[in-house]
């Protein structure tokens, strides 16, 4: 990677930042047997091969869904969150490359948990400091895949190019969001071959988060 002029970097969390342990396929066993029992979904859909946000957006575009039965949707995803982000801890090296970063850059977060259990997990860690605004699934239209969030951040710097902002993040679900608003991806250790399949092409793919510090000038 070559070192360039950025403004603004949105991390991803789980998994980029920290090392949950969300069970995501209770996750999106939970939310299908919901939209299945609700006739939200086909009860022969193939659950497993899709994301949990994928599952959910399911839902709320089915004439099935109420706002009770999306109110139960959301807590039982918000209890497997808690449950995964107990005990979180930081991937490695995590600190001393935010503190890093900050002296060049804006920081954010872009989750898809609620925003209050990400705050309690980065304030619990010792990181939410570095971020100038940690942006949860309430603040978005639609989850990632969805660029929603990232165009909810790139609004609050309305004067940046989108040639200013980059990305990082573990899962295809990051790159495409990122890619759909137009900036730049760096996978950590992402996978390669999901991010090919899913059509997401990052600029670098890394294993160690100190990598990053060379490409941000």
């Amino acid at each position: 990677m070559n070192a360039h002029r950025a403004k603004g970097i949105i991390f991803d969390m789980d998994n980029t930042l920290l090392k949950s342990r969300i069970n995501f396929a209770e996750m999106k066993r939970a939310v299908f047997r919901l939209l299945a029992e609700h006739g939200c979904c086909q009860p022969d859909l193939d659950w497993t091969s899709h994301t949990a946000s994928q599952l959910i957006e399911i839902g709320r575009q089915s004439a099935q869904m109420t706002q009770a039965l999306e109110e139960k949707m959301w807590a039982a995803v918000t209890e497997i969150e808690k449950e995964g982000m107990h005990g979180a801890v930081l991937e490695e090296h995590a600190v001393e490359v935010l503190e890093e970063l900050r002296q060049r850059c804006s920081l954010y977060i872009l989750t898809n948990n609620a925003r209050a259990a990400a705050m309690e997990a980065l304030q619990r860690t010792g990181i939410a400091h570095f971020f100038a605004d940690v942006v949860g699934r309430e603040q978005m239209a639609e989850l990632k895949p969805s660029p929603s969030g990232v165009r909810c951040i790139l609004r609050q710097q309305r004067e940046w190019p989108v040639e200013a902002w980059t990305m990082v993040g573990d899962s295809w679900i990051d790159g495409k969001a990122a890619q759909d608003a137009g900036i730049r991806f760096v996978a950590y250790q992402g996978k390669e071959g999901e991010m090919a399949n899913h059509g997401v092409h990052p600029l670098a793919t890394i294993q160690s988060l100190r990598e990053l510090l060379p490409y941000f000038s």
